[in-house]
């Protein structure tokens, strides 16, 4: 298992050489979606519209921030469960969204799709939404504001820390630690 600082957004170069359980450390921007946003994103692109943003090469957190401290960039902000969004997922990365990251496993069409479209979807730590947060330079919302927690977000984040649970390859970490124990 291989320990990555890699740049967002992320190019194939570097998504091709990702491989399940791989530690990334992510810096750029990541934007934020969740159900509800995940919803009209799609309604957007079955009718043609334009995206908030140009979903080609970027990365989505599945994630549920609180409200900022004062003083502080943003709240608490630590993934959610990922499955949630897997009915949206494969017609994100037909649109050209590279990477994913969020908590728990995905339906195997989405790890299908990963495969098809050369994606890689991260986990990172639930229940660390504080430290999380420490990596968060910059967050504002650019989308969907009456959603409030489930609004569009552009995150500038640093050393954002990640695992890759699913790369383009066919690689699961899920599988893989179930198959390690089974053998124990």
């Amino acid at each position: 298992m291989a320990i990555w600082n890699i740049e967002t957004p992320i190019e194939d170069r570097f998504r091709k050489k990702l491989c399940a359980g791989d530690s990334v450390s992510l810096s750029g921007v990541i934007y934020t979606a969740r159900d509800a946003a995940h919803k009209r994103l799609i309604e957007a692109l079955k009718h043609g519209d334009s995206l908030p943003f140009d979903i080609r090469g970027q990365t989505i957190y599945y994630m549920g921030p609180t409200p900022a401290r004062p003083g502080h960039v943003i709240g608490s902000c630590g993934p959610t469960t990922s499955g949630r969004m897997d009915a949206f997922t494969p017609a994100l990365l037909a649109a050209g969204l590279s990477a994913m990251i969020g908590k728990g496993e995905r339906s195997a069409e989405v790890k299908e799709t990963i495969k098809k479209q050369r994606a890689v979807y991260f986990i990172t730590y639930g229940g660390a939404g504080a430290l999380l947060a420490k990596t968060v330079r910059k967050a504002d919302i650019i989308a969907c504001p009456e959603l409030g927690a489930e609004a569009i977000m552009r995150l500038e984040v640093e050393d954002f820390p990640v695992i890759v649970a699913n790369d383009m390859h066919g690689g699961d970490l899920f599988e893989q630690q179930l198959a390690r124990y089974r053998r124990k």
